[in-house]
């Protein structure tokens, strides 16, 4: 069964487990290869956004002349005109900042003019690059802002610079318009991990991420991580081009792996069917197999035994013929011998203790007389005795056999009773056998029965072919261990009484009538013997095949 199931279930298991492989693999390669084309569209979304302000405050700075810029009133149309001319709104203000860091002119909603940003890192940037973007600070207005900045050369080898300042919530509304799910958050961060917009699960703008920043690349990574607590996400980057902000997007690996657990259960589910069924099939199929070999070794061990019995029969009865012939003949001398003393003393009435010395003869020839009844037995037993053919009332044969146990019965009070059906038919059989059959199982019931006990006998029909007649008895039962041996020649339980043999002779003439004998006993609760015997010689050959 092991090594069937093995087989079997194997290739099943192994083909499942490749499957399972595949299938989760090709399901997170989808889920990462949809989360990078949306963090690819949202980064150029952003490059684009902060491109066009770039773009629009170099072009304003070297169209126009300091003289032109440096005005309240110039720099306020031209944020009017900006704002008006870009879908989403362009600048929060502009300044004008001299090359030693003084904001010469500003437009705006705060009191800037005249602020000095010779410290601010921001200003060495864009003195330094020309063009610059920096990441959201509080600076001076205490609120998140980044700026955007351009240098412009003047011809005395000075510079100034145009600065423009950029609310941070423009950025979020940008990464908000992202058309993202509940579980997805989206955020940029500086290079150092400091949200620049704010997360549904880091926090607000200015706040450092417990994530560690991805190597910063043009193009979009994406990575499987654990978060705080230890669940798996799906963590996209990207940096955004021409500024310090990377784009991150974080993704629950359950809200994109959803098909893979349905198509999992399925697997499984799929694979526990299979296996349970084939277990079963393997369970029967092992089971009928075993089974059937089972009772084809109890056919062959009960036909070995019965060849056994046949050859321990053939070699008893050999040893017994030979033993009865040659007692025989002693016994013939001693019962010649004991009768001729038993005449000579008989004849003189003169003779001392005569009374005393008949009595010990008659002794003798009893005992002689025994001895010939158990050679005889043992000569029946041997002798392979033709069976002849009668029709038989088995009720009459039973009456006839019970007319020789009459007075044994009567003496010791036993109830013996005769039950014979109505519809019992009549069968082809040898009458002398059914006979010794009969009284050989009857006198076993009347020895194990005590005085005033009950016999009881039943003959019916058992089927269209047999009779069957069974004789119980309330007597001593015989012991679980006897049952298989009571057949047997020479076994008996009689100390001192028995020969062995009349069982053993009655088995053996119920074989050859086609007959058998079955037994039921139960120690101190008594015994029944149930003889089966054909009705037909047919039935007979019938019952042997």
């Amino acid at each position: 069964m092991l090594a069937t199931a093995t087989v079997s279930l194997a290739p099943l298991l192994i083909t499942n487990a490749i499957n399972y492989i595949q299938y989760r693999q090709v399901i997170r390669a989808e889920a990462a290869q949809q989360l990078s084309r949306l963090t690819l569209n949202l980064k150029r979304s952003l490059e684009l956004f902060l491109s066009e302000r770039r773009s629009a405050l170099t072009f304003i700075n070297n169209d126009r002349s300091f003289d032109e810029l440096c005005s309240e009133a110039a720099l306020a149309r031209i944020i009017d005109a900006m704002n008006r001319s870009l879908a989403v709104g362009a600048f929060v203000d502009l300044g004008l900042i001299a090359d030693s860091g003084e904001q010469l002119c500003y437009s705006g909603p705060y009191q800037l003019e005249g602020r000095n940003y010779a410290d601010q890192a921001w200003f060495h940037e864009v003195a330094r690059r020309g063009t610059y973007t920096s990441d959201v600070f509080l600076g001076f207005r205490e609120l998140p802002h980044f700026v955007i900045a351009s240098r412009h050369e003047r011809p005395d080898g000075g510079f100034y610079i145009l600065r423009a300042t950029v609310d941070a919530e423009m950025l979020s509304d940008q990464v908000i318009t992202a058309g993202l799910e509940s579980s997805d958050d989206v955020f940029l961060v500086n290079r150092d991990g400091v949200l620049q917009t704010p997360s549904r699960r880091y926090g607000q703008v200015l706040k450092r991420i417990p994530l560690a920043v991805p190597v910063v690349s043009t193009g979009v990574e994406v990575a499987e991580r654990r978060d705080e607590r230890g669940r798996p996400v799906f963590l996209a980057s990207a940096a955004i081009e021409s500024s310090p902000f990377v784009l991150m997007m974080v993704k629950p690996v359950s809200e994109t792996m959803g098909r893979w657990f349905t198509l999992r259960s399925e697997l499984i589910g799929f694979s526990v069917i299979s296996a349970a069924l084939i277990l079963g099939v393997i369970l029967w199929g092992s089971a009928l197999f075993v089974n059937n070999m089972r009772e084809a070794s109890l056919r062959r061990a009960a036909l070995m035994h019965q060849v056994e019995y046949t050859n321990k029969l053939a070699s008893i009865g050999r040893l017994a013929a030979g033993v009865a012939h040659e007692i025989n003949n002693p016994l013939a001398i001693i019962n010649e011998k004991a009768g001729l003393l038993h005449d000579l003393v008989g004849l003189d009435d003169g003779m001392p203790q005569r009374d005393k010395l008949l009595g010990l003869v008659d002794s003798i020839l009893r005992s002689v007389d025994r001895c010939k009844t158990i050679t005889h037995r043992l000569l029946g037993f041997a002798r392979h005795m033709d069976v002849t053919s009668d029709t038989i009332d088995i009720g009459v044969l039973l009456k006839e056999v019970l007319g020789f146990l009459g007075k044994e019965a009567e003496y010791r009070n036993l109830d013996i009773t005769l039950s014979v059906a109505d519809d019992l038919p009549t069968l082809v059989s040898d009458r002398g056998q059914l006979q010794q059959v009969f009284l050989n199982i009857l006198n076993n019931a009347l020895a194990a029965v005590d005085d005033g006990g009950r016999v009881g006998i039943e003959a019916g029909r058992l089927d269209d072919d047999h009779i069957a007649v069974s004789i119980a008895d309330d007597g001593v039962g015989i012991p679980t261990e006897n049952l298989e041996r009571i057949f047997e020649p020479f076994f008996t339980t009689k100390d001192g009484v028995g020969t062995g043999l009349g069982l053993s002779i009655t088995y053996g003439i119920v074989n050859k009538l086609g007959g058998h004998i079955d037994v039921e006993s139960e120690p101190g609760h008594g015994t029944r013997f149930t003889v089966v015997l054909p009705t037909t010689r047919h039935g007979e050959a019938r019952w042997k095949e």
